[in-house]
């Protein structure tokens, strides 16, 4: 591991004012940044530990919840506020990773942990997220579990988190101060497919902290669930997960909201899908047809074509056990 000073933020300003400084990083559960370190991939000269701040889930005036970049994906899942009001969150932080890192992991370090992609991870291999302009030796290496969906030459990785996947069905805010004030972005903004820069994940500008997400009031979101399929049935990544929330009138789709993962660089907003299931009946075979209409564009690699079928039919029978659901609503 690479020396490093570390310093522990007091409070906001305190931690803006030490994150612009070069080679600076914010620290929080340090699930994946201190793994990264200890891998050499990463190499923070200065660690601003934020892990005392934004620590508070709050109801908003319009009926949503604004939870802290601080909060520990545990105590997100486990409020009970969440659990009733945006069950699709709760399920998908459950899904994912382990109680004991759940338990150190917090809401702003889970929206931007870094790809899982071994060839990352291996500094023996090409990478152009690590080393840009280096090459991307997942193209035509073992990539089973890469992306089939808005990738590029330049890289072919995939966003591990199953959090983010339902923060982007439930159409979340991100909440961003920096040493120039602070702003709002849509949460299907924040992250950024890999083009021919996959070395800049996302649109946080440099010294930007991540203070909270907002979740909008939404019908949607108290008739929602979320779907992972992986290769085991703890500690693994998704090969294809879902989020989906549906309403229904009278049988017929009033409005839908649908997220994949695993499947692209970003999660990955199912507008194609959403779009051929609004105004038509609940029905398996629309959804089969918007499922294909999402998947239209995919582009698999030698060795994870079978996402395609995957996600094909995760989508589908997902929608149908909601659509049963709703029935009995």
């Amino acid at each position: 591991m690479t020396p490093f000073l570390y310093e522990r933020a007091a409070d906001r300003q305190g931690a803006l004012a030490l994150g612009a400084r070069a080679g600076a990083s914010y620290l929080g559960g340090g699930t994946n940044l201190v793994d990264l370190m200890r891998e050499t991939i990463a190499h923070p000269e200065l660690l601003v530990d934020v892990t005392g701040l934004s620590r508070e889930i709050e109801d908003t005036p319009e009926g949503g919840l604004r939870i802290g970049a601080g909060v520990k994906n545990t105590a997100v899942a486990g409020d009970r506020r969440v659990r009733q009001r945006y069950p699709l969150l709760a399920q998908a932080i459950l899904a994912g990773a382990s109680a004991q890192i759940r338990n150190m992991a917090t809401t702003g370090g889970n929206i931007l942990q870094r790809t899982r992609c071994a060839y990352f991870y291996d500094d023996a291999a090409r990478c152009n997220k690590r080393a840009p302009g280096a090459g991307c030796d997942a193209v035509e290496g073992f990539n089973r579990i890469h992306a089939i969906l808005g990738a590029s030459p330049a890289c072919v990785a995939t966003h591990p988190s199953d959090m983010c996947v339902a923060l982007a069905a439930l159409e979340a805010t991100v909440t961003l101060e920096g040493q120039d004030g602070g702003r709002e972005i849509a949460f299907a903004d924040l992250h950024r497919l890999p083009g021919e820069t996959p070395e800049v994940e996302t649109q946080l500008r440099p010294g930007e902290l991540i203070t909270a997400v907002t979740l909008p009031p939404n019908g949607l979101a108290a008739r929602s669930t979320y779907r992972k399929v992986r290769d085991r049935a703890s500690y693994a990544f998704a090969l294809v997960s879902v989020a989906a929330g549906l309403e229904l009138e009278g049988g017929v789709i009033g409005d839908v909201r649908l997220a994949l993962g695993g499947v692209a660089h970003k999660p990955w907003r199912a507008h194609a899908a959403e779009a051929a299931l609004k105004g038509r009946p609940a029905t398996e075979s629309v959804f089969r047809e918007a499922a294909e209409a999402e998947l239209a564009p995919a582009r698999p690699l030698r060795d994870n074509g079978f996402k395609i079928e995957l996600a094909r039919r995760v989508i589908v029978d997902t929608l149908v056990k909601l659509a049963r659901t709703e029935e009995t609503v």
